[in-house]
């Protein structure tokens, strides 16, 4: 049970603004019943079926919820759910989020309610404070503060504004255990990143590949998930367990590719920023043996620079064990800077600019590269799209031995996915992704091109 006094103060007080904001948009037909004595909904029921306005079943509905008769408040809620006016669709399935999420322990249950009524009403300001609780409370903090810069788009009341703006940094202390999954089909082209060619040119000749060193294609299964713990220190102060896998695993398994990694570090709230620091380390594996081994710190910076725009950096330092090749060990130094913002209610993008430098015992691997990429998302109806583009630069110290030329890439990379909310299921929604990779380089061997696509399901908050 979530019972509103017991919940963390900047909980409370999102509900309140979600409410004050909502206000306005109550139907006065049931706002003039809301306060009906509960006695004449027990009337109701014990007579048996009968004929209820709208405002008579919210207040039956209502009066079921009070007494903790939570089936059949849900099976009133959900009847006016039907409800041809849209007012009336909207009031009923926003009193069943807050019934389940507020008196049932079912917060993926209402943010799927919530979603459905800013499909049709993407202005309405007080649903979309209320999702951001709930993201919050279900520990996805990036969606929660993507809601309230979304909400800031669309306008709040001075007051709301100012209110929301206080407390949108205090959402990361909500929920101390959490996670997401998310499992895909994956075809590809090209699912080892290979080369066409079936020779490669050196300085002592063309060599011929061997059919495992070119492009291979393939269908497989892609595995994403992540899951964290959080252990409050102080008001302002965590400290922060975080666990995360992939796997792209195929029918040839020298080609599978897993990660694992892991963090530990303390993240800090002051004012409107966060700032984190851990200690990192992740392992990886290629064709099912150890691949590669690192270790080092990374930190975030996060700044809301108004109510619909964010500034964020971020910063690795690495050292790199290479199981397979000990003259590319060394170390990786990584800066990135990202903006967020919120055009509209149904619609938002980011920019982030990086630089990453890997430092490695041949200079050979040793390379300097620079990346730029763009995302923007859109709601069309209950599917959620999002676009992105990325390039990068990279250029190495100097020429391997046996390659006529000093390794230049330019790397191209693009992506189209859709999340169709209408299908939800629980909270697990169908995922397609379409995505290119193109990479143009000195070096015969890393010049490849690449066509994937991913359909599965994702958790949809």
């Amino acid at each position: 049970m979530l019972p509103l006094g017991k919940l963390p103060r900047s909980v409370t007080v999102l509900t309140l603004l979600a409410a004050a904001a909502l206000g306005a948009q109550t139907p006065a037909s049931a706002r003039a019943d809301e306060a009906a004595p509960g006695g004449e909904a027990d009337a109701a029921e014990r007579q048996g079926p009968v004929e209820m306005s709208a405002a008579q079943l919210f207040a039956f509905a209502d009066a079921a919820r009070d007494r903790g008769d939570f089936e059949l408040a849900e099976a009133a809620y959900r009847a006016l759910t039907k409800d041809p006016n849209i007012e009336l669709r909207t009031e009923a399935r926003f009193r069943l989020a807050r019934m389940y999420a507020d008196k049932m322990d079912r917060p993926r249950d209402a943010a799927v309610l919530l979603r459905r009524i800013l499909d049709d009403k993407p202005d309405a300001a007080g649903v979309r404070l209320e999702l951001a609780r709930l993201q919050a409370l279900m520990g996805n903090l990036s969606a929660a503060r993507r809601e309230l810069r979304a909400a800031q788009a669309t306008g709040l009341p001075p007051q709301v504004e100012q209110q929301v703006r206080f407390f949108a940094n205090a959402l990361s202390a909500m929920k101390r255990i959490g996670g997401g999954i998310e499992l895909s089909m994956a075809p590809s082209t090209n699912i080892n990143r290979a080369t066409s060619s079936d020779t490669l040119g050196t300085v002592i000749g063309d060599f011929t590949l061997n059919e495992d060193a070119q492009a291979q294609s393939g269908i497989g299964a892609s595995l994403r998930g992540q899951a964290y713990y959080r252990m409050p220190v102080s008001a302002k102060t965590d400290i922060l367990l975080r666990g995360s896998g992939s796997a792209d695993l195929y029918g040839k398994s020298e080609f599978d590719d897993i990660s694992a990694s892991l963090q530990l570090g303390p993240q800090w709230r002051w004012g409107r920023d966060r700032l984190s620091l851990s200690a990192a380390t992740t392992w990886r594996w290629y064709g099912l043996d150890p691949y590669s081994f690192s270790w080092g710190l990374t930190g975030n910076w996060q700044h809301p620079l108004n109510g619909t725009t964010q500034l964020r950096l971020d910063g690795t330092v690495l050292r790199e064990d290479n199981r397979r090749n000990d003259l590319e060990d060394g170390h990786r130094y990584t800066l990135a800077a990202g903006i967020d913002h919120a055009f509209s209610s149904r619609a938002g993008g980011g920019f982030q600019v990086s630089g990453t430098r890997d430092v490695a015992q041949d200079p050979g691997y040793s390379t300097a590269s620079g990346s730029a990429n763009a995302y923007l998302y859109r709601e069309l109806g209950r599917t959620t799209a999002v676009a992105n583009l990325g390039y990068r630069h990279l250029e190495a110290d100097a020429r391997l031995f046996l390659y006529p030329e000093r390794r230049k890439d330019d790397n191209l990379n693009a992506s189209i996915s859709a999340t169709f909310r209408a299908l939800t299921v629980g909270s697990f929604a169908p995922l397609l992704r379409v995505k290119y990779e193109h990479n143009w380089s000195t070096v015969e061997l890393y010049d490849f091109d690449r066509i994937s696509g991913e359909f599965g399901i994702v958790a949809a908050f």
